[in-house]
């Protein structure tokens, strides 16, 4: 479930506020809950500390975009050469071994921004809203990550995309990849889309077509098992979202900045 900044960032604000604490790692390193006994942070001063750290601008357009001078900017530059260094050593562990090394990407706020929805929004979410702005297929690209997704591949590690956008939006995922430089492997069967009406029988377990009952982690791990049943080693998982990473079949954890919204 998607909750809004109102309802579910508080937490995140304090990373904002004290510094970045995304970066390498287990998943839930760092994780933190906006349950308290005391005042929680002030809404309006989490709006502006969000907005200084993606140093949030209107461009020409009218589209808000992320400075490339900003915290946000700099963190997810630390975090790709730390992704690239070990994509690398893990490569040619994997040539060594003479397995199948693969890659596994989140979609949304991984690879492409959705800052200008959540501004333009107030961050409060609605699925309305949200599915008209994914079908205009123009979000901006996270710093630095299509050249992180063109990087494993020129290692030889296969791209995976695993994402909790919606079957019925594949067309409008792939022409907004394509459009920011993301355009590898963007077929059926490397990326994975929530298919609620004709859920894979590996969810079997969570999700019939009477009924998807899987908690983001239950569908995000269980795809990544199929993946590697498939005989590939996921070296490397990257997500904006704990929730992304959670659930193991993983050798490591990439966990991008996002405070901006929560995803349990």
């Amino acid at each position: 479930m998607r909750k809004s900044l109102r309802a579910a960032a508080i937490a995140a604000a304090c990373a904002v506020a004290g510094g970045a604490l995304y970066g390498t790692g287990v998943a839930t390193a760092g994780q933190s809950t906006a349950n308290s006994t005391h005042e929680p942070y002030n809404i309006g001063l989490l709006v502006k500390d969000i907005d200084t750290y993606y140093g949030a601008t209107l461009d020409s357009n009218g589209v808000y975009q992320a400075s490339k001078d900003s915290q946000y900017a700099k963190d997810l530059s630390r975090l790709e050469s730390d992704a690239k260094r070990y994509i690398d050593k893990a490569a040619h562990k994997a040539k060594h071994r003479g397995e199948k090394p693969a890659v596994v990407f989140d979609i949304d706020d991984t690879l492409l921004l959705s800052l200008d929805y959540e501004k333009k929004t107030n961050y409060t979410y609605n699925s309305g809203t949200w599915a008209a702005y994914v079908a205009q297929a123009d979000r901006p690209a996270v710093f630095g990550t299509p050249e992180l997704v063109a990087y494993a591949k020129s290692k030889g590690v296969e791209v995976f995309y695993n994402s909790g956008l919606k079957e019925s939006q594949r067309v409008d995922a792939v022409t907004n990849l394509k459009k920011v430089g993301a355009d590898i492997n963007l077929d059926a069967a490397h990326m994975f889309l929530k298919d609620a009406a004709n859920p894979p029988a590996y969810l079997s377990a969570c999700a019939t077509a009477a009924a998807w009952n899987c908690t983001t982690v239950q569908y995000k791990s269980g795809t990544r098992k199929h993946i590697e049943s498939l005989g590939y080693d996921i070296v490397a998982n990257f997500g904006d979202q704990y929730s992304d990473l959670d659930g193991g079949y993983a050798d490591k954890t990439f966990k991008l900045p996002n405070p901006t919204y929560f995803v349990s």
